[in-house]
């Protein structure tokens, strides 16, 4: 049987496919090379995939119904699916909005149509929702049964529509799904439009940094490898009651800003401009994970600290980009 994997030339998407394909699964991945961001990273990315046994690649959208359901024909042995395609970006969804609707949550109801065609033969539907969905929230960590009803952009608003359409399938077609809050993801092959890349080439080339709410910002980084293993965890224990379950994937240590600038000065071996900038609407100040129901039914828990991580994504940067 095979895996399908959605956005799979994607940060999170070749990491997870790559270690599915090492342990011997069958991966079907599919991928549009949105242009977001440079898409030769993304085609990098996806190269050592293509060249492993046992993984086919179909380019197309995950909103494109026709496409969806010619690939669901061409590969019947289909029985899992982990969707990660989708248009990421807090700010940029201000800029253009219809495209987080399109692939965020039309992309969402083709995947769940596809799962419900594939009938009693799916055990399983993972997908990716983000910690954006908390919002507004005070109360930290957050956790996977806090409310969430005041998001505070259009991605995080699209991303809360996936879980209750997700809700709503597990209910009327008795679908088994999971869906990850993802922590900023960092690490080898990360995106270009987040910050420990922008931190990264903006000290290299000795360019400034704006640090928006005057530097009072404190994320929950989470390594690329122990999301991809997160993930695969959460695929292999489909829920059984109820059939829809939420999971948080972060490192649950919420870290100061200004503390990982300082990692990446010392790992550069230079020193950051910074530029002190009031915060935008949308911006989160804060976010941590709280991981107590992921430890307990998936069995993962993060190790590697932002003064491990980092460095190694340095190294990448450096070997990626030929510094």
């Amino acid at each position: 049987m095979s895996v399908l994997v959605t956005g799979v030339a994607g940060f999170i998407g070749s990491q997870v496919a790559a270690r599915l394909l090492a342990r011997g699964e069958a991966v079907v991945g599919v991928d549009n090379f949105s242009p977001y961001y440079d898409p030769v990273l993304k085609f990098a990315r996806l190269k050592p995939l293509r060249e492993t046994a046992g993984f086919a690649f179909v380019e197309a959208d995950v909103a494109d119904r026709d496409a969806m359901a010619a690939l669901a024909a061409r590969h019947p042995d289909l029985d899992r699916i982990v969707h990660l395609a989708a248009q990421p970006g807090v700010r940029h969804s201000k800029v253009d909005p219809y495209i987080y609707v399109q692939t965020n949550v039309m992309g969402q109801l083709v995947l769940l149509e596809l799962a419900r065609g594939l009938g009693e033969r799916l055990k399983h539907f993972v997908y990716a929702s983000s910690s954006s969905v908390y919002g507004g929230n005070s109360k930290l960590p957050f956790s996977a049964t806090d409310p969430v009803e005041h998001p505070e952009s259009l991605y995080a608003a699209t991303k809360r529509a996936d879980e209750l359409m997700a809700e709503t399938y597990t209910h009327q077609y008795e679908i088994r799904a999971t869906g990850l809050r993802y922590f900023t993801v960092y690490g080898p092959w990360g995106r270009p439009d987040m910050s420990p890349y922008i931190f990264a080439r903006a000290i290299h080339e000795g360019k400034t940094i704006p640090l928006y709410h005057m530097g009072q910002i404190k994320r929950d980084f989470t390594y690329i490898d122990e999301i991809a293993d997160g993930t695969i965890a959460a695929l292999d224990h489909a829920p059984e009651a109820p059939r829809h379950r939420l999971y948080n994937l972060g490192a649950t240590r919420s870290e100061d800003i200004r503390h990982v600038i300082a990692l990446f000065e010392k790992a550069l071996g230079k020193t950051a401009k910074v530029e002190l900038k009031p915060g935008e609407r949308g911006d989160m100040q804060e976010t941590a994970a709280d991981i107590s129901e992921t430890v307990r039914d998936l069995g993962w828990s993060p190790r590697v600290a932002v003064e491990e991580g980092i460095p190694l994504f340095v190294d990448w940067f450096k070997s990626y980009n030929r510094l």
